[in-house]
């Protein structure tokens, strides 16, 4: 069965992508380009997967960025 997962990219100062699954402790990566990142952060989410068993039943509803 698969499941579906919102993965979260931003670019570093030093133009590295980096990929993150917020509902998955720990789950993020890196990669030259967004397709590299995409293609890490499928490995690591089914590392993921295999240590987190009780995974949260969480929905995607927004992101939004902040100024302060």
């Amino acid at each position: 069965m698969e499941k579906e997962f919102t993965v979260i990219i931003e670019q570093d100062e030093d133009g590295f992508y980096i990929a993150e699954v917020p509902a998955l402790k720990g789950c993020y990566t890196q990669g030259k380009t967004i397709k590299e990142a995409m293609a890490r952060i499928k490995e690591v989410i089914e590392m993921c997967l295999e240590e987190q068993k009780n995974l949260p039943k969480l929905k995607f509803i927004d992101v939004k960025q902040v100024s302060v």
